[in-house]
Formats: structure tokens, sequence, C-alpha cells
């Protein structure tokens, strides 16, 4: 190569290094210029859901848990109020409780437990609330108690005989007034939310039995069927007494009730239960309850 065709390559180079570096230069000093940016969007924040109630609410005897329940108050993570909340993306706050009366919305059922309303806020959307079947102990009457006087009369009506009217004025008188008083003290604290107050399902068919599955006498079937009956009648009442929307879930339960085979019931029955809290929906009977709730959530 010639002195002078090597000196021009080496100026060449010189002045292409010299180019590189003003264009990366000028590159920086762009980058480096100050500009208007937005600020980021805050996530947008989910509706809240606030799940009430009682053990039908929390879904006792299904799993898993949820992290935060209490034992005495068996939440389940796959309860009706938290299955709405995953279908319908809300926030979920779930205070339901086994073993809740009407009184438990207001005051604390258990040590360190806190009154269930008190979940409750003006930035709620939507609550949740299943609750009146353990006033005045009615289901552990119906279940516990009825069963107990079939065994000495399993073909007749021992508990029809026992009970008479009191179970249908405890009702009317109790009862009702009671989840109605909550109903708007829901409405109290919660004043832009839309309210749904859950109907219990049939526990088993009208007319018949079905030893030793559920141990009701057979002429009692048609007596526990017409207590329950006024107790949705009841709950249904103090929902159009408050606003609130009432889910008829005695309607969609039947056939799926505890006399139902596996695989079709809602509710567990005594004997031969796939849970260990009998007489309660079963992770079916929860999430028919969902669908129900959530086709009135847009």
């Amino acid at each position: 190569m010639t002195p002078t065709l090597r000196g021009a390559l080496v100026s060449a180079s010189v002045a292409v290094v010299a180019l590189v570096a003003i264009v990366a230069g000028a590159v920086w000093m762009i980058d480096a210029t100050p500009h208007d940016h937005p600020e980021p969007a805050a996530p947008a924040m989910r509706p809240a859901l606030v799940h009430l109630g009682d053990s039908y609410a929390s879904g006792a005897g299904t799993s898993p848990l949820v992290e935060d329940s209490p034992l005495m108050c068996q939440r389940s993570a796959v309860n009706f109020g938290e299955t709405v909340g995953r279908m319908r993306g809300l926030k979920v706050t779930d205070v339901s409780c086994a073993g809740a009366t009407s009184d438990d919305l207001s005051a604390s059922q258990y040590d360190g437990v806190a009154p269930q309303l008190d979940a409750l806020g003006p930035d709620t959307a939507y609550v949740t609330v299943m609750i009146g079947g353990n006033d005045s102990a009615l289901f552990t009457t119906l279940v516990g108690e009825c069963t107990r006087l079939a065994r000495d009369d399993p073909t007749g009506a021992p508990c029809r005989s026992a009970l008479g009217r009191r179970p249908f004025r405890e009702i009317s008188a109790g009862t009702g007034p009671a989840v109605a008083a909550g109903l708007r003290e829901i409405r109290s604290r919660a004043p832009r939310a839309e309210v749904f107050i859950v109907g219990y399902p049939w526990l088993m068919p009208e007319k018949t039995t079905c030893r030793p599955a559920v141990g009701i006498a057979d002429g009692d079937a048609e007596y526990v069927h017409r207590v329950e009956a006024a107790l949705n009648g009841a709950i249904a009442a103090a929902a159009r007494e408050t606003g609130a929307t009432y889910i008829d879930m005695a309607a969609r339960s039947i056939g799926h009730e505890a006399c139902s085979p596996r695989g079709m019931r809602w509710i567990e029955p005594q004997i031969g239960a796939d849970s260990p809290i009998v007489m309660h929906p079963n992770e079916a009977g929860q999430r028919a309850i969902a669908d129900a709730v959530a086709q009135h959530i847009r």
C-alpha cells in the first residue's frame, strides 16, 4: 500500500470515528432533553363485595378454608360469596361465620370476631348474605330434634306433634323482623351497595323421606317442608321491605335435596355424607347459589 493511500484511509477512519462520536453525543443530548410524560394511571379498583351470614353462607363443610378464617367460622374458599367474587372479578371481604344468627350481624359472635356489619362501608358495591336459619335454633330443631323424635315413631309425625305452631310463631315474631332489621342496617352502612339475600335450599323433598340418609319421620316430611317455606317467606318479605334482592334457592333446589343421590344433591345427608358437616350445602350447592347470585351482577 502506498503512503498516500495509507494516509487517506487513516484520515477516513478518523473521520468515521469522529462522526460516530458526534452522532452518539447528539443522541445522548436528545435523550437527556426533558419531556412531559403523563403520570402512570393508577390501577383500577375492583368493586368491593362483602359476604355475610351463617354456616350456609360460610360454606361450612367444604374446603379449603380461606387463610384468615377463624376455626369456628369455617369460611370456605368455595362458599358462594367467594365464588361470586371470582366469577365477577370483585374484591371480597368474607366475614360469614358458622352458627351466626341475625343478632350476630351487629354483635361479636366469638372473642376476636368482630360484628359482621363492621366490614361494610360507603365503598361497598355488593353485599351477599344468608341468615335466619339459626334464629330461635330453627335448623337445629328441625334436623336434630325431629330426627331424635323419629327414632321412636319413624312412620308417624312426632315432630309436628311436639312442636306444632311454635316454629311458625317464632319465624313470624322473631326471625322475620330480625332479618329485616339486619338488612336495614346493611343499607345504612353501605348506602350504595346492591344487597342480595339468599333463601335456603330445600333440605328434603316435600312429601317423602329417605331414612336412614335423613332421619326424619315419614309424617314429618311435609311439616319440615312447611316450616322451611315459612322461613324463606319471611326472608323474602324482609327483602321486599328493605329494597334488597331475594335469591330463591328453594325452587332451584328441587331434585337436589339431601335425599338425592351423590352427584345430584346440593345438601349432604346425615348418613352417607361426603362432608363432616351434614345437612349443609356441598361444593355443588355453593356453586349453584353463586350462579344464581352472579346473574344479577353486571
